[in-house]
């Protein structure tokens, strides 16, 4: 289920261009992009049975050699608008979806990359600071990144940027971020 539903979600720009009149198609780059429509709103969030937020979020990662060996990168994006800071992608978790759909689609809309999602890394609770200290569930996903994409729906306003472990726990604004790293890096060093 969770593949079938990125696999609607990504297209190739040289697959529709047929669709456009011919002086855009050449304005149209060769690139994947995603075409998934940001979902926007708390009409379909999920809250659990003592009114807290339930957020779900990747670490999304790659090998830097290829064919998984090698030194670790994991991929951190900007906060948004006048927010500082570097962090990962999450986001709410909504009723119509699976916790796993929600890790993916949550990745695809902030980070612009999709792949294998692994075993949870667990929950950790925190609180909002946009929204009053409103306490959240937040639970995070590791990612073996196996596609990143030009265009994506945040990409107008998110900056990504590929980083190894150390400055991945440097850059990263948020304590339950942190620890869910440091849950990521003992899981991987282990194995």
């Amino acid at each position: 289920m969770t593949e079938l539903y990125v696999s609607l979600c990504i297209s190739n720009y040289s697959n529709i261009a047929s669709h456009f009149p011919p002086t855009y198609n050449n304005n149209i780059p060769s690139k994947k992009v995603i075409s998934l429509v940001s979902r926007t709103g708390r009409d379909l969030q999920r809250y659990n049975t003592t009114g807290y937020r339930q957020v779900v979020g990747c670490i999304p990662y790659r090998y830097k050699k290829h064919g998984g060996g090698g030194e670790i990168e994991v991929l951190l994006i900007s906060a948004q608008r006048k927010e500082k800071g570097m962090l990962l992608p999450k986001g709410g978790w909504e009723i119509d979806e699976s916790i796993e759909e929600a890790a993916l689609r949550e990745t695809i809309e902030e980070a612009g990359v999709t792949g294998q999602l692994e075993e949870s890394l667990g929950m950790w609770q925190y609180k909002s600071k946009r929204e009053n200290m409103m306490v959240h569930d937040g639970y995070m996903f590791p990612m073996l990144v196996s596609e990143q994409f030009e265009i994506w729906p945040e990409s107008g306003f998110r900056q990504r940027k590929w980083v190894c472990l150390s400055e991945a726990m440097e850059l990263c604004r948020n304590g339950w971020m942190r620890e869910a790293l440091e849950v990521f890096i003992n899981r991987k060093c282990q194995g």
